[in-house]
C-alpha cells in the first residue's frame, strides 16, 4: 500500500506569523499550535497540511520545492498577495505565463495564469 500524504514542512524563523500568512492566502485554517509549530489545512479533515516549524537563521538560496497557485484571476491574486506582505522575485524565469513571489520570509512560490477552459 503507498504512503499517504501528510504535510509539508516549512522551516520558518517565526512558524506562527508564517502559518497565519499562509493560513489567510490559502484560505486555510489553523489546525495545530504548539509552542515551534503551527499546522494549517483547507478544512480540519483533509490532508495534505503545512506545517511551519523554527529554523534559525535566514533563508539562502532558491528553494527547492515551491508551491504552485492557480487562481481565477492571476492580476488580482498577485495584487492580493503583494498586499498582504509578498514581493516579485526574479529566479530566472524569464518570460514565462506565470509570476513568481516570495512570502514574508522569501520562500518563492508561483502564482499561474488560468487554467484554460476544456
Amino acid at each position: 500500500m503507498p504512503s499517504r500524504w501528510e504535510q509539508v514542512v516549512v522551516d520558518a524563523e517565526d512558524p506562527a506569523r508564517l502559518a497565519r500568512w499562509w493560513a489567510e492566502a490559502l484560505g486555510y485554517v489553523i489546525v495545530n499550535e504548539e509552542p515551534g509549530e503551527v499546522e494549517i489545512r483547507r478544512t480540519p479533515d483533509e490532508l495534505p497540511g503545512l506545517l511551519f516549524t523554527p529554523v534559525t537563521g535566514t533563508k539562502r538560496g532558491k528553494n527547492r520545492l515551491h508551491i504552485d497557485l492557480r487562481p481565477d484571476d492571476q492580476g488580482d491574486e498577485v495584487e492580493r498577495l503583494v498586499g498582504m506582505g509578498a514581493r516579485p522575485v526574479d529566479i530566472g524565469q524569464r518570460d514565462v505565463g506565470w509570476v513568481v513571489l516570495a512570502d514574508p520570509e522569501g520562500n518563492e512560490f508561483c502564482v499561474l495564469g488560468s487554467k484554460p477552459a476544456q
